[in-house]
């Protein structure tokens, strides 16, 4: 499939977006331990969250699907059955890390494979916690890449000092900790997504947060089964967002959107760049708070991306490149060489594009520096098989002049399922559903990285 974009009217739509990706894999996967039927909606049905899914499905739970984005998941108090064949991740690294934690605690063997892609992803994060549990462990590629071969068995609870900010390493090992003796404890330099400990906590899972933001479970717990409406993901509606912020005058409203303080330091981004934009919390009954986000749009400059907000915006950072790229100025994007190692090498992927469409840009070890406002061309650019490149040139598109083709663009259905519809509302100014603006009723977005 190839995306054809051309040059976007002046944007003025309400929208909704997808379920949330990480909270999708999640929510299945407690709700998969729990001790009875659990009925998850607001589900994305992407390929990523169905490898997880089906894996859960081969280690014998129950997971009806009466309509596309509503699961009926039976859990089995914890207890999983042996795979009849080895379990395919495809190209989702979550499924693999996250899986890899729940059967470090089972008493069989199992193997997790996937794709070519997934098998230049680095596992050892996972490998030398699960291992420091108790678990058999071992990844059977070069550099501890996939495939994956597990042994599990009983786990000891361990303090783990992580030395990277990564929630599918956290979960991974907090995953494990409800198979463990004792209590299990995960510290990071700078604080992840927080999807899994707000779900154990859902779920009735007890859990600590000490004062150093370091999060523990504590092990031979049962999740309490219990229905979960996940609400839209807000690295799905980045690109929309950065689009509108873009397009001076132009005006964005996104409904039902998860607004969980771990993910939201784009729209600080944003700010920082000069858009308008607020948010509301509507609703956090379930934990994860939910809510409406505002933009409109106007002249960006340039601004920097690094430290301990870069954790928080690792899937925005290749359309907030694109930001970059349209802004006066410089944007440096620094810290970021988890990018490297992402569905592809992020830094290098998105250098080759923008400068294919005319953008100035230096390719840093951990980052880059784009150089601003780029008079951009249409141009035929590479998605690299990774969802988030495609997506983040095809709203380069949207500024250029001529026709920008994205190439190999099946993958956006690895995270939004229904992107190329949303893509044509936002070029065809007859399919855009005109908005109101509420911006003077909402509370102002962070203006500064934590």
């Amino acid at each position: 499939m190839e995306l054809r974009v051309k040059r976007a009217p002046r944007i003025d739509t309400e929208i909704t977006v997808p379920g949330d990706k990480s909270i999708s894999h999640r929510a299945v996967i407690i709700a998969a331990l729990s001790n009875g039927p659990c009925t998850l909606r607001g589900f994305l049905p992407s390929e990523d969250c169905m490898r997880t899914v089906n894996a859960l499905r081969a280690l014998g739970i129950r997971i009806e699907q009466p309509d596309p984005n509503t699961l009926v998941v039976h859990g089995k108090k914890r207890v999983l059955t042996p795979p009849k064949e080895e379990i395919d991740c495809g190209n989702s690294g979550t499924t693999m890390r996250l899986l890899a934690g729940l059967l470090a605690g089972q008493t069989f063997e199992s193997r997790l494979v996937g794709d070519a892609a997934l098998y230049r992803r680095p596992m050892d994060r996972i490998i030398a916690p699960l291992r420091k549990m108790g678990a058999d462990i071992l990844a059977e590629g070069p550099e501890q890449t996939p495939p994956i071969r597990i042994h599990g068995g009983s786990l000891r609870g361990i303090k783990y000092k992580s030395p990277i900010a990564s929630a599918q390493v956290k979960s991974a090992v907090l995953l494990a900790g409800l198979f463990a003796k004792g209590k299990t404890t995960v510290k990071e330099p700078s604080a992840s997504r927080s999807h899994t400990e707000l779900m154990f906590n859902y779920f009735l899972v007890r859990t600590a947060k000490d004062d150093d933001g370091s999060v523990s479970v504590f092990g031979d717990q049962v999740p309490e089964s219990r229905d979960f409406a996940i609400p839209g993901d807000i690295s799905s509606a980045a690109f929309w967002l950065v689009a509108a912020a873009a397009q001076p005058g132009g005006h964005l409203l996104v409904r039902d959107i998860g607004l969980n303080d771990t993910r939201t330091a784009v729209l600080g981004v944003l700010v920082r760049m000069g858009a308008q934009v607020r948010e509301a919390v509507e609703d956090v009954d379930q934990l994860e708070p939910r809510g409406i986000v505002e933009v409109t749009g106007a002249p960006l400059k340039g601004t920097v991306i690094q430290g301990k907000e870069v954790p928080q915006l690792i899937d925005e950072l290749p359309v907030l490149a694109i930001a970059g790229a349209l802004a006066n100025g410089t944007t440096i994007i620094r810290h970021a060489q988890e990018l490297r190692v992402k569905e592809t090498d992020r830094v290098a992927a998105i250098a080759h594009n923008l400068r294919t469409m005319g953008a100035q840009i230096i390719e840093m070890s951990d980052g880059l520096e784009i150089h601003g406002p780029a008079p951009l061309r249409g141009a035929r650019v590479a998605s690299f098989g990774d969802h988030r490149i495609a997506m983040a040139f095809a709203v380069a598109g949207l500024f250029a002049d001529g026709e920008t083709i994205v190439q190999d663009a099946d993958c956006v259905r690895e995270s939004y399922p229904g992107f190329e519809t949303a893509l044509e509302e936002f070029t065809n100014p007859k399919r855009m559903r005109t908005s109101t603006p509420v911006i003077g009723s909402l509370s102002p977005a962070r203006l500064e990285p934590e």
